[in-house]
């Protein structure tokens, strides 16, 4: 089992939602510092990214955020991170975390989040990403998805070996849990990738 050494997490930088995804943002900050694991995000200032980023560096770890050009131009980019890498596009941003992730935690947000945790577990799905993917299902704000990834499973668009792609967690410390103990995802899977 490969040691996790920094994660990449995917969330909203929507501010007017629910204190329990704040909560759950902080957390993951504070536990991701205290655990020696780097945190990769999408740089932003607002919302769950800002609170995400803050926690991580009040409790002493270490933030790389990256982001494209014209967010920085709309002012939208965390000025207090460890380091900044920006990227000319959507496109490169996610390639680049992805690439400096030793695992996901996707915690609630929009489309933009939903965008990039389907385009990871598509990764995996073609051995493209093998490292460990988490939902983290607070509140309840995921069980749609969820409910969504199972039809396409019972359907027959995916393969019910594709649903060791991700683990699905509750709670912060049950995503820092999964993560680590997640079995290693074979790349040779992509044989089955078409049903």
């Amino acid at each position: 089992m490969k040691k996790i050494k920094s994660v990449c997490v995917y969330c909203a930088s929507s501010s007017k939602i629910k204190p329990c995804y704040f909560e759950a943002a902080g957390e993951i900050g504070k536990l991701l510092a205290l655990n020696g694991m780097r945190c990769v995000c999408g740089a932003g200032n607002q919302g769950l990214m800002g609170k995400l980023a803050d926690s991580v560096l009040e409790n002493g770890g270490e933030v790389l955020g990256v982001i494209p050009r014209f967010m920085i131009n709309e002012g939208w980019c965390h000025k207090g991170l460890t380091q900044t890498i920006v990227t000319a596009d959507m496109h490169e941003r996610k390639e680049r975390m992805a690439q400096e992730a030793d695992a996901i935690i996707a915690l609630p947000g929009g489309c933009g989040t939903m965008e990039e945790l389907f385009e990871i577990i598509t990764w995996k799905q073609l051995g493209l990403f093998l490292n460990p993917i988490v939902i983290l299902n607070i509140d309840g704000y995921y069980n749609p998805l969820i409910e969504m990834l199972q039809q396409a499973i019972d359907e027959n668009f995916m393969r019910h070996e594709h649903a060791g792609m991700w683990q699905i967690a509750q709670t912060p410390q049950e995503a820092i849990d999964a993560i680590q103990t997640a079995p290693e995802w074979d790349k040779n899977i992509r044989k089955i990738a078409a049903i």
